[in-house]
């Protein structure tokens, strides 16, 4: 059996453990995320009112890579260009080497195929309209939004309201792509993975970091610096990654009890990686995009789509009010299903759960929301000022959990006093 160096066990039989990963920017899927919701705010900066479903595929070979675009557009005004885009976006990632797995930047080494049509009439039809009644969602289905109380128990992560692994799991992938972007570290490659395990207690409540994971892309010739020794060169990656990037990202309180790391499972992620060995897809992440696993999800991806789509704007709505309801003292977790009928403003349904931890009944809860939050689409994109371009940014390191910021970034991750006020109201 194979061991990892630092390797424990849970603490108790009875403990138990909890697992959510992340992908860096530069994974293939996410690359694919991040053009298509680049498109996106190209778009809605030509047109607010935009209608975007764009999709991407990425893979790279041993000739050159290839980027194919295909969806519907329908906007006033000039198209945007969609190739310009799509190749600066990857090279913003990293992608500027062939021999890393792909050079976004060099046309000979990499093709870009355009398959954009308009919107069909028929989805039109039903998202136009003068009145929030009018507006109907852009397509049927159901979406979660969910939050708990996991990442408040120290100052650094206090008012994110997100599950623990997922959290973690998420810094780690957002400090490999800090340390890309910034070239801290020149040998890492815009390609990686994190996985957390947390140890909860008996009680349900997290205890601390049992293992991380942490799959990092890295220059083919570093094993050069160790006379090509590749276990060498693995215990020095290893080192690296729990210096600079692990114990970077995670908060020294949840790492108290010392942890198990696993970095490069195999050995060696050596380049080419990236999109030469394995082809990406847009929204192929969706529980990496959301919580981790700890919170369910409708199965609608995010990227590439304008908020016109309740997949992307109904989730992010659903989200704000869990975290309105957790924040306000009402449950210590709360996910919020709502579901819709195309061309239909009113939720067919809303379904509001507390797993036994609210204050008062998930009905009462239910009545709170449906009181003071709006899930009509129109009312859901003027709230969180939706039809701003703000949308690359969470193309990679995750949609939910993270601060929103002044420049209207994350606006579902706001917390609003007055609805907070209006939630504590009559509730004990």
């Amino acid at each position: 059996m194979k061991s990892y160096e630092g390797e424990t066990f849970a603490s108790s039989n009875m403990a138990t453990l909890f697992t959510s990963e992340s992908v860096s920017a530069g994974h293939p899927d996410k690359v694919c995320d991040a053009i298509s919701d680049a498109i996106v705010d190209a778009c809605l900066r030509l047109d607010p009112m935009s209608r975007v479903a764009v999709e991407t595929m990425v893979k790279g070979k041993s000739d050159k890579a290839v980027i194919i675009l295909a969806g519907e557009v329908s906007l006033s005004g000039k198209i945007p260009p969609y190739e310009q885009i799509a190749r600066e976006t990857a090279v913003k990632i990293g992608y500027t080497s062939h021999s890393i797995g792909m050079d976004a930047s060099n046309p000979d080494l990499c093709e870009v195929q355009v398959h954009i049509t308009t919107q069909s009439p028929n989805i039109s039809q039903g998202v136009d309209g003068n009145s929030d009644d009018d507006i109907g969602a852009g397509d049927q289905g159901m979406m979660f939004g969910y939050a708990c109380t996991e990442t408040e128990a120290e100052d650094e992560l206090r008012g994110r309201y997100f599950p623990l692994p997922a959290a973690l799991a998420q810094r780690i992938c957002r400090r490999l792509d800090m340390i890309v972007q910034t070239n801290e570290i020149p040998w890492i490659r815009p390609d990686g993975k994190s996985q957390v395990t947390i140890e909860y207690d008996d009680s349900g409540t997290p205890s601390h970091v049992h293992t991380v994971v942490v799959a990092a892309q890295h220059d083919s010739k570093l094993k050069d610096q160790f006379d090509g020794d590749e276990e060498l060169e693995h215990q020095y990656v290893t080192e690296e990654i729990r210096k600079h990037v692990v114990e970077h990202a995670i908060p020294s309180h949840w790492l108290r009890n010392g942890y198990r790391l696993v970095v490069n499972g195999t050995g060696r992620f050596a380049d080419p990686g990236g999109p030469y060995s394995d082809a990406g897809i847009t929204g192929r992440k969706i529980v990496v995009d959301t919580y981790g696993g700890m919170g369910r999800h409708g199965g609608g991806a995010f990227s590439g789509k304008d908020p016109t789509k309740v997949d992307r704007s109904a989730a992010y709505y659903s989200r704000w009010a869990a975290k309105h309801i957790v924040a306000a003292g009402l449950a210590s977790r709360c996910e919020i299903q709502v579901a819709y009928v195309i061309g239909v403003s009113e939720p067919v349904s809303l379904h509001v759960n507390s797993f036994g931890t609210g204050i008062i009944s998930d009905k009462e809860l239910e009545e709170k929301i449906r009181a003071i939050f709006d899930f009509r689409p129109s009312a859901i994109v003027r709230d969180l000022k939706l039809r701003e371009p703000k949308y690359s940014i969470t193309s990679a390191g995750g949609h939910f959990g993270r601060p929103s910021t002044d420049e209207g970034q994350f606006e579902w991750e706001r917390l609003d006093k007055n609805r907070l006020t209006a939630l504590t109201s009559d509730s004990n």
